[in-house]
């Protein structure tokens, strides 16, 4: 139980939740730009303490984002191309009912927030 709720074992819902934090999604950016990094240079765009960014590859490792590569002392981290693949699919498979045409965001666009009325009951 986490927060009290029960963890999900589902793996597209635990490859979700990884990327929604906002350290690991830096994270994955950052891996994403550069290709393999060694632990030692991963902050997740912020300064953070080295135990803090340990534990957020592990959950991004046992999510199934990155895999790890032992070189001597250090540990390089890498995405996995079957993690995007899988990312991929379900962003795809997410949409509409109407086939109108959809927009896609620029990079720095921030799509509004949805929120839902309240219940007047």
């Amino acid at each position: 139980m986490v927060n009290g709720m029960v963890r999900s074992s589902n793996p597209d819902v635990l490859l979700l939740q990884a990327a929604a934090d906002p350290t690991r999604l830096a994270i994955l950016r950052q891996l994403s730009a550069t290709g393999p990094v060694c632990a030692c240079d991963l902050d997740g765009g912020r300064d953070i303490s080295q135990p803090t960014v340990s534990h957020h590859l592990k959950v991004l490792r046992e999510a199934g984002w990155i895999s790890a590569e032992r070189r001597g002392t250090w540990i390089w981290y890498s995405l996995r191309p079957e993690a995007i693949a899988r990312f991929r699919y379900l962003a795809s498979s997410i949409e509409p009912l109407d086939t109108a045409p959809v927009h896609q965001p620029s990079a720095g666009l921030r799509l509004p927030v949805v929120q839902l009325a309240a219940s007047t009951g």
